[in-house]
């Protein structure tokens, strides 16, 4: 059966010129992690994004500065153990961007995460931010407040790819 196309208006089709082909869709994405194991589902789709962009990622992990405010004990020592708990998923990010023959770069910054992720984003000028939720029982689906995932796609002024953890579907 051929394909048939009825149209009262003459129509159109684009072919994309050789600038066209040549100019990517995304030089810098950002992948926030937090060191759970959702990453994996995140990089998953992530990292060929950015392969068939030649893009930078940008791997990002936040000391939640409310965690560290509220430690009664010596804080010191909770603030270097999460710093240290960041460098390690960074360092995940990083090593699985660069087996993909991707560009990279890591930080660890200190603040609320969601808001923390945004100011990245603008200040670095991110084409794209590809990041993952955590699965949530019933219960936490209808006690919290919102996640970070949410908070970001709400507020992000750049387009934001969720990537749904695991058990999620549950």
């Amino acid at each position: 059966m051929a394909l048939q196309i009825h149209a009262r208006e003459p129509y159109f089709i684009t072919v994309p010129s050789e600038h066209d082909l040549d100019r990517r869709m995304y030089d810098d994405i950002l992948v926030p992690t937090d060191g759970s194991e959702t990453i994996s589902e995140t990089l998953a789709h992530g990292v060929p994004i950015a392969v068939s962009n030649d893009a930078t990622i940008h791997a990002l992990y936040v000391v939640d500065s409310r965690i560290t405010a509220a430690a009664t004990d010596d804080s010191t020592d909770l603030e270097r153990t999460l710093e240290e708990e960041g460098q390690e998923a960074i360092a995940k990010v990083e090593k699985r961007a660069s087996d993909a023959g991707l560009e990279t770069t890591g930080h660890v910054r200190e603040g609320t995460p969601a808001k923390t992720i945004l100011e990245y984003a603008d200040e670095r000028g991110i084409d794209l931010i590809v990041i993952g939720t955590r699965g949530k029982s019933p219960r936490e689906k209808v006690t919290s407040l919102g996640s970070v995932s949410e908070r970001v796609v709400d507020n992000a002024s750049v387009p934001v790819f969720v990537v749904r953890g695991a058990g999620e579907n549950e």
